[in-house]
């Protein structure tokens, strides 16, 4: 059981959470779109969620501002973190907007504010855990997408939150976090997307 729990840390690391929410989007929600819409829609998650801050990485690793993807240390957490706060920035005011996907929005806004209390929290030397903040994130978007669309997914609701303690199991397994900063972490991912709740649900 060891060996098997840092995989959970690897599969939904944060840097995959967008992609996963949005495969559950369009799986779950009723906006009906082109193949075209939905293959560019894939595209700028990719590119936006995933290559950049990939490219970033490599970056900051060249100039010694990160040791690994990890991110263990918290001094070496702002500059991603600012870089993630921008990204997301971008993506909801030019590519995820609110009148092309209102529910993603919502989703991708409250990952904005969780990442942002999340680098305040490292002012006040306190180390989250951005994992944490990912998967239960996504575990409450999906509560969201089921709830507003009417479908009954509570096989799948249980199953990721299941992995909320798969991935929390992960993290403490590999010394990286505390069961503090794993809460903190959870409350930071839940709390947006439940008071978002009240804009789209």
């Amino acid at each position: 059981m060891k060996k098997i729990l840092p995989l959970f840390s690897y599969l939904f690391h944060p840097i995959f959470i967008p992609l996963y929410g949005t495969f559950f989007y369009v799986l779950i929600d009723n906006h009906y779109f082109t193949t075209g819409q939905y293959l560019m829609l894939f595209l700028q998650i990719v590119i936006i969620t995933f290559l950049l801050p990939i490219s970033f990485f490599y970056l900051l690793r060249t100039f010694g501002k990160i040791d690994n993807v990890m991110l263990s240390d918290i001094s070496q957490r702002k500059i991603p973190l600012l870089l993630q706060i921008m990204l997301f920035s971008v993506l909801i005011t030019k590519s995820i907007t609110i009148d092309r996907f209102p529910h993603l929005y919502y989703f991708f806004l409250g990952g904005l504010l969780s990442t942002i209390v999340a680098f305040l929290l490292l002012y006040l030397k306190i180390k989250t855990s951005i994992h944490m903040i990912g998967i239960s994130a996504l575990t409450v978007f999906m509560i969201g997408l089921s709830i507003k669309n009417e479908i009954n997914t509570t096989n799948i609701i249980a199953f990721f939150v299941l992995l909320n303690g798969a991935v929390a199991s992960s993290r403490l397994e590999m010394q990286a976090h505390n069961i503090k900063e794993l809460s903190i972490g959870f409350l930071c991912g839940v709390s947006p997307q439940v008071v978002l709740f009240y804009f789209w649900l």
